[in-house]
């Protein structure tokens, strides 16, 4: 209950209604970040529980379509105890591509489990200039990471997001697509075909670019307890919000092409009963609907 209660007052502090000063008063000025131009660096934060046909994907992207005018570090946390995760990792930590480091990260699953614990293990520990916190369901395809090179020369922005990605519509587990991810690990491309674009408002969980002056000085949600907290299940990401909040912005628009993502209808990361299963599903389904309705 005492939980229920914290999540509740973090919930509307995110939404503006407490000053972000009094729970990370250490952000740094615009004016105290470094301006960094030329060949840059980029670490991608990403976490993976019982979603390997996704993972593959994103990380076949990297190497497909590997970039030029800067550096990546592909970051992963996972949980051993997921063997299909940890078996396409152990695949693609043996792939050489240039620009490209592989950093996998095992973790206890419980911590896994709360996605702020991994993310800002990765914000305080960073040496990029730029880190993009992700989701396993997202591809950086089509001269991506070399726009995004571009995008940011300069930059002192505290976080930044794409304007717009392409996505796919709700696709169930049988759908081909994710059938082709269940297979043994590979370097896979996809179909982009029926993928579509959607205008992005705002620096979104999967969809989030902060500098590295800040992730380093804050973390991530570093000072909420309760989003460091391991749990037995996977936890909503609230914390997405409260980055947001407690560095002071929603995010700041770039252009940048080939950011694609997979949507299904399956959270295969939870658990629990299967009438709460089917619950989350429906709800997802019409939030998506929603979303898809507004978006026009």
């Amino acid at each position: 209950m005492w939980n229920l209660i914290v999540l509740a007052f973090y919930r509307f502090a995110a939404g503006g209604w407490i000053p972000a000063a009094w729970f990370e008063p250490n952000l740094p000025p615009e004016k105290d970040r470094a301006a960094r131009t030329g060949h840059l660096s980029v670490e991608v934060v990403s976490h993976c529980w019982n979603y390997s046909h996704f993972l593959v994907y994103q990380l076949s992207s990297v190497v497909l379509f590997p970039p030029e005018k800067l550096d990546v570090t592909m970051t992963v946390f996972y949980s051993p105890e997921d063997a299909k995760t940890k078996a396409l990792l152990d695949f693609f930590g043996q792939q050489v591509v240039p620009g490209v480091s592989w950093n996998w990260q095992p973790i206890p699953k419980q911590q896994l489990f709360r996605r702020g614990i991994g993310r800002n293990r990765a914000a305080l520990a960073t040496k990029a200039d730029w880190v993009w916190f992700t989701d396993c369901d997202l591809m950086f395809r089509d001269n991506c990471l070399d726009a995004l090179a571009e995008a940011l020369q300069g930059r002192q922005n505290a976080l930044l997001f794409p304007k717009i990605e392409r996505t796919t519509d709700l696709l169930a587990e049988n759908n081909p697509m994710l059938q082709a991810g269940s297979s043994e690990p590979q370097v896979l491309d996809i179909d982009t075909s029926s993928f579509t674009s959607r205008q992005i408002s705002k620096a979104t969980g999967p969809l989030q670019i902060a500098h590295g002056d800040v992730c380093r000085a804050v973390g991530y949600c570093r000072n909420i307890g309760l989003y460091q907290q391991p749990v037995e299940s996977f936890a909503k990401c609230h914390e997405d919000r409260a980055f947001r909040w407690l560095l002071r912005s929603p995010g700041e628009p770039i252009s940048i092409p080939g950011v694609f993502r997979i949507r299904h209808v399956a959270k295969g990361r939870y658990s629990g009963s299967e009438t709460r299963s089917r619950l989350r599903t429906w709800l997802r389904v019409w939030q998506s609907r929603r979303r898809d309705r507004s978006a026009k």
